[in-house]
């Protein structure tokens, strides 16, 4: 049954009938994900009858939306002509503060986070009037509080809302290209792959003509977020080589820990046999690999010293508005009077608890010495002391 529902030519098929569309508008490259993900839905995600409803409605909402937006690109050509200019792209390991940072740098009105509902439901593109009443808000706000009526608590390892800022794993993942899917499911092919194997390329390539197609109806400066880019620098610096990259820094071994819980915990709304160490193996090779990369991509020159602002999360958790305004002097701007006191209202409306006691160490089935040898060079290149282990 389950690979039944999880043949890519009939989700194909699916997608085109219910759109009424058939042109993808790229050179066929995301099939090859779409067919990788699909394998790994059936043979690796163990998931249960929930989880094939919601991995068949994500791939489902990926193919409909890349179908929409290339049929509306091709009926308005001036919005493929449209720059991007100068994006600021928030990377770093997840757990880091990079969410709220985003959260806090979306408070400022001259920046343009792509939201949840305009990301999960991109067509039409939004229109400024209704921005805030766009009935698709309401929609994807129910979807959101239906799966923490599932999995109680989901909400509390990370925070999500339709008028929040969304990552861009999940603009990618209309390329299939994207750790979005690995992280929602069990799929260690498919993330092996994504890390060592895939081209990146057309999945920004296709994330440019993705905010294109949003900032056609509102625009603004892109503010963006995904700790899924520490992977693939590379390949973001060529599609948008004007770049400000903000990278946070934390002690890795706590990230491991903190990220592992956190995917069991997303993990659990589409299978009954998801494990922290299972998930603690997959984070520990990606946050080593990003770490490792984003080093030699900074040594080999490809990214300027004025491209890069490095945050360290002791730092920011210290005081936030010392840190932002570092980074709006990095910008050429100055910190406003009313924009700081939106992001001193948004930040005392959530506050957070720096993670609790939601993670700890030796869930994750981890030999501590034997991590913290693997990323001491990354610790010592940026000055990232040692935490206690939670």
């Amino acid at each position: 049954m389950t690979a039944g529902r999880f043949d890519p030519d009939r989700l194909v098929e699916q997608a085109c009938a219910a759109a009424g569309l058939d042109d993808f508008g790229d050179d066929g490259s995301w099939r090859d994900g779409l067919h990788r993900l699909c394998d790994g839905l059936v043979a690796d995600a163990r998931l249960n009858d929930l989880g094939v409803e919601i991995a068949a409605m994500d791939i489902h909402r990926a193919l409909t939306s890349r179908l929409a937006i290339v049929d509306w690109r091709a009926r308005h050509p001036a919005i493929g002509a449209a720059p991007v200019p100068r994006p600021i792209f928030i990377v770093g390991q997840p757990r880091t503060g990079t969410t709220i940072l985003f959260d806090l740098l979306a408070q400022d009105p001259a920046l343009r986070p792509p939201l949840t509902w305009e990301v999960d439901n991109p067509f039409p593109p939004p229109e400024p009037e209704t921005y805030d009443t766009d009935p698709r808000i309401a929609q994807t706000q129910a979807n959101i509080e239906m799966s923490e009526q599932i999995v109680p608590g989901l909400l509390a390892h990370h925070p999500m809302g339709a008028l929040v800022g969304q990552e861009c794993v999940r603009i990618t993942a209309g390329q299939f290209t994207s750790m979005i899917f690995p992280t929602q499911y069990r799929l260690p092919d498919y993330y092996r792959w994504l890390l060592y194997d895939a081209d990146h390329g057309p999945a920004y390539r296709y994330h440019r003509m993705f905010l294109q197609h949003l900032q056609s109806g509102v625009g603004g400066r892109w503010l963006l977020k995904s700790p899924a880019h520490l992977w693939q620098l590379d390949a973001l610096v060529a599609e948008y080589p004007d770049a400000l990259i903000v990278q946070t820094h934390r002690d890795p071994l706590n990230v491991i820990s903190s990220i592992s819980a956190l995917l069991h915990h997303l993990r659990r709304l589409a299978s009954d046999e998801s494990s922290i160490p299972d998930c603690a193996a997959q984070s520990r090779e990606q946050i080593i690999v990003g770490l490792q990369r984003a080093m030699a991509l900074r040594d080999s020159g490809a990214l300027a010293a004025h491209q890069v602002v490095d945050v360290h999360f002791a730092d920011f958790m210290r005081d936030p508005f010392e840190t932002l305004r570092t980074l709006y002097r990095r910008l050429g701007r100055e910190l406003d009077p009313v924009t700081e006191q939106r992001m001193r209202a948004h930040l005392a409306e959530h506050p957070g608890d720096h993670g609790g006691g939601r993670y700890r160490w030796a869930d994750t089935g981890l030999d501590a010495a034997e991590v913290r040898d693997q990323v001491r060079a990354y610790q010592q290149r940026y000055d990232v002391p040692d935490e206690p282990l939670r």
